[in-house]
């Protein structure tokens, strides 16, 4: 708030609206201002907005006649808006930075498994058979699609508001435009017309903070489901305490797939808070843009949170690959039904599956003793380098997605 209106005077000094030497008093004060938060917070009660009590503080810092040009031309909310555009700013280049570690780590353990073949489960139940690469890779693929998305939404929330009383700038005249202008330069926020009640750049970046943390709780969920010990095929990065119960030593909790998780079910509500706030009155509204600082906050932080949580989680992953052919090994080759369908007709290919379940014998053996295939056709079908269709070229299209987003601009 506080670089708001030292740019403000700058601005206002270069377009001759107030005297230099004023302006001049009024940004080294603002540099080294301090404020009674806890006192200003009360105050901010009783005056409906932060910003009121705030610039009364200020003021009583300024010396001499430099106080009575503070915060010319501006309103209430041109100050907090802008604050909150700069403290979004630097919230959002931290997420990106955040987003792109994780997506690092994935295109890296798709590739390191590429080959690493384990089951496939559809409504939690066995499927047919994939690779943890391609799953990796199937983690890795909304967020390539959502960072370009989510960056060019933090670039736009990351603007100037000036607008003054009622949004047009009618306090600075002509000079409203070049001072707009040159305070945009002045904070490195973006130059818009007012947006005192179009809150549209806000829940879009709402939206695409709440997708990332989804993207973030989805992999937890599916990590934290391979953790436990039946199924066993994966871990969270191992450290003195971490994961550990209060009631039971023997216990290894999902940690930090827990925090991705929380935050996922957490964001839902709080970017449907900032889509209910696009509707304020007139030309300034009641109640919605009040308590967005509030709003995104949480929703950022929730964000960042998921997405550090899971990068961690995955530059450290422990992968069970003999769990994983174990638990193939265990559906005594009912994996390969849908391989086996598309050879023969759907009744042949269920009743084979049908004998194999009931004589709880392997797939392969009862194939094989069908006399429906000679027997290296019998092998190929079960083999399971043939088994993942187009995993392997998928995971090279995802990887190439992922490094076009990495390098995009907002």
């Amino acid at each position: 708030m506080a670089r708001f209106e030292a740019a403000l005077a700058r601005a206002s000094a270069g377009a001759g609206v107030i005297p230099g030497e004023h302006a001049q008093v009024i940004a080294s004060t603002c540099a080294r201002a301090t404020f009674d938060v806890t006192s200003i917070a009360r105050e901010a009660r009783n005056a409906g907005t932060l910003t009121i009590p705030f610039v009364a503080a200020l003021r009583k810092q300024i010396p001499g006649d430099a106080a009575r040009y503070l915060h010319i031309g501006a309103t209430s909310q041109d100050v907090s808006d802008s604050a909150l555009a700069l403290c979004l700013k630097t919230a959002t280049e931290r997420s990106v930075g955040l987003a792109s570690e994780l997506g690092d780590a994935l295109a890296a353990l798709a590739e390191r498994h590429a080959n690493t073949a384990m089951l496939g489960r559809t409504l939690l139940q066995p499927a047919a058979p994939i690779t943890f690469g391609w799953k990796a890779a199937m983690w890795l693929a909304p967020l390539a699609r959502s960072l370009p998305h989510y960056r060019h939404a933090a670039a736009e929330a990351a603007a100037l508001q000036l607008g003054g009383a009622t949004g047009t700038l009618s306090a600075l005249g002509g000079a409203g435009d070049a001072i707009a202008t040159a305070m945009a330069r002045d904070l490195g926020l973006k130059k818009v017309v007012t947006w005192h009640s179009a809150r549209d750049a806000f829940a879009r970046l709402g939206a695409e903070s709440a997708i990332l943390a989804g993207i973030a709780a989805k992999m937890a969920g599916d990590i934290a489901l391979a953790m436990q010990p039946e199924v066993g095929e994966l871990a969270e990065p191992s450290a003195p305490g971490r994961g550990g119960s209060s009631a039971m030593p023997h216990k290894r909790n999902p940690a930090a797939c827990v925090l991705a998780l929380e935050a996922g079910r957490r964001v839902p509500g709080l970017a449907s808070t900032l889509l209910n706030q696009l509707q304020g009155e007139h030309e300034r509204g009641i109640g919605q843009w009040q308590s967005q600082f509030s709003t995104l906050r949480e929703l950022v932080c929730a964000s960042a949170s998921a997405l550090a949580a899971m990068a961690e989680v995955v530059r450290g992953l422990q992968v069970n690959e003999q769990a994983m052919r174990d638990n193939l090994e265990r559906t005594n080759g009912l994996v390969f039904s849908e391989s086996l369908s598309m050879r023969l007709t759907r009744a042949d290919a269920d009743r084979l599956v049908e004998q194999a379940v009931r004589e709880k014998r392997h797939l392969r053996e009862v194939v094989e003793s069908s006399g429906k295939f000679p027997r290296q056709e019998v092998a190929a079908l079960f083999d399971l380098r043939n088994g993942c269709g187009a995993a392997a070229a998928m995971i090279e299209q995802v990887r190439a997605e992922w490094t076009s987003a990495r390098r995009s601009a907002p």
